[in-house]
C-alpha cells in the first residue's frame, strides 16, 4: 500500500497521467534563483579584482614605453647634443599609449619656461632635458605632479631614475 502511494505522488509530480508519462526534469525556480545569486556573488568579487589586474598591466606597459622613448631621446641628446623636438625626431610620434592617448613630450631649450615643465611636489621641475610621458587614463595632465589630473600620469622622472605613476613619485 505505500509503494502505491508513493508511486502515485511521484507519477503525479513528474507528469504521468492517463498512462502518458513525461520525464521528470528540470529545476525548480528556487534552485534557479540560488545559483544566480551564487554566480552573482562570486562575479561581484571576481570584477573588481579583474579591473585592477588589466590597469596593473595597461600602466606596466605605459612605463616600458615610456622608458623606451626616454631612452631613445637620450639617444638622440648624445649624439646631437640637444634633445629632440618633437618625437618624430625619434621615430615614437604615432605611437599610443594604453589608454589611446599620445604619448606626451617636450624637450628643454634654455629659454623653456618652468610652468610648462612637470614639477614635483616642491615645484621643481622632475627632469633637466626633456620631459615624456603618459596622461593616463583620464587622458589629462597639469604640470605639477601633484595636481588631481595628473595623479594617474605616468612619467619619466629624474632623468629616467624614476618611472612610473605619479602618483607614486
Amino acid at each position: 500500500m505505500m509503494d502505491s502511494i508513493a508511486t502515485n505522488s511521484a507519477a503525479v509530480r513528474c507528469g504521468k497521467r492517463r498512462g502518458i508519462r513525461h520525464a521528470c526534469a528540470g529545476f525548480t525556480f528556487i534552485e534557479l534563483l540560488i545559483v544566480m545569486a551564487i554566480i552573482m556573488v562570486v562575479s561581484a568579487m571576481a570584477i573588481p579584482s579583474m579591473q585592477n589586474a588589466i590597469l596593473s598591466a595597461r600602466v606596466s606597459r605605459a612605463t616600458a614605453d615610456v622608458r623606451t622613448i626616454g631612452q631613445a631621446a637620450l639617444g638622440y641628446y648624445a649624439e646631437n647634443g640637444a634633445a629632440p623636438n618633437t618625437l618624430a625626431d625619434i621615430g615614437y610620434d604615432q605611437q599610443m599609449d594604453p589608454w589611446d592617448h599620445p604619448y606626451q613630450y617636450l624637450g628643454f631649450t634654455a629659454t623653456t619656461p618652468i610652468s610648462q615643465m612637470r614639477t614635483d611636489r616642491f615645484g621643481v621641475p622632475i627632469n633637466t632635458f626633456f620631459d615624456v610621458y603618459s596622461m593616463g587614463v583620464n587622458g589629462e595632465t597639469a604640470a605639477p605632479l601633484t595636481a588631481s589630473q595628473s595623479q594617474d600620469d605616468v612619467v619619466w622622472a629624474n632623468d629616467g631614475v624614476y618611472m612610473g605613476l605619479a602618483s607614486d613619485y
